[in-house]
């Protein structure tokens, strides 16, 4: 996984609430064995026409949203099962940062294992950042997970963002080191190896008939 300290670019909104994970990855996806490959099929119910050929009403095949690195989406996002897959999927379509109003648990912790920065805000400021893509689809948000803010140019009639955000400090730090979960335990490997030096040292051994 790859460290994330700051995340600007253009957003691509996504202004629904509930919107669950088998929504973000449907479920005839799930098949692959790989982690990586899932980006294609991010959204697919949504993002393609029952032809097969991309809806162009959906905001992530508009070209003033494709490729993105931030999402800003409604309430609960990522609610539903906890299938590893949608992050996973979101990811590999090029987000790094996705801001809601709150996430469902799992899917937010999920995040901060493959990379991406769950950034929750109060609903008025989302609210701000969808005014603000709508008035310009070319306004540039940045996440500075350092600082932990969120801000964002003002635009038209829209003022601009300027705000914290919380993030749990060991979600904080393993993203900010590029740590998953494997990758935070290789961190302690000369204490693994030294353990199991010592348990093969002392292993009683088993004739062998």
């Amino acid at each position: 996984m790859q460290p994330v300290s700051v995340v600007t670019g253009r957003a691509c909104p996504i202004d629904a609430n509930d919107v669950d994970t088998d929504q973000i990855i449907p479920k005839q996806y799930l098949k692959r064995v790989e982690r990586t490959g899932f980006g294609p099929f991010a959204f697919a119910e949504w993002r393609y026409l029952d032809d097969g050929s991309p809806n162009p009403e959906f905001e992530m095949n508009k070209p003033e949203h494709a490729g993105a690195p931030i999402m800003v989406a409604g309430r609960n996002f990522g609610c539903g099962s906890s299938r590893e897959h949608a992050p996973w999927a979101l990811e590999d379509a090029g987000f790094t940062a996705i801001i809601a109003p709150s996430f469902a648990d799992i899917f937010r912790n999920n995040c901060g294992q493959v990379g991406i920065v769950a950034v929750q805000l109060d609903e008025s400021v989302v609210r701000r950042l969808f005014d603000l893509i709508a008035t310009d689809p070319s306004t540039e948000i940045t996440v500075d997970l350092e600082q932990q803010r969120v801000t964002a140019p003002g635009a038209g009639d829209v003022p601009a963002v300027d705000v914290p955000f919380d993030i749990h400090p060991h979600t904080r730090y393993c993203l900010l080191n590029g740590l998953d979960a494997i990758g935070l335990t290789l961190q302690h490997g000369d204490a693994i190896d030294a353990y199991e030096s010592a348990r093969d040292r002392w292993r009683p051994r088993i004739p062998v008939a």
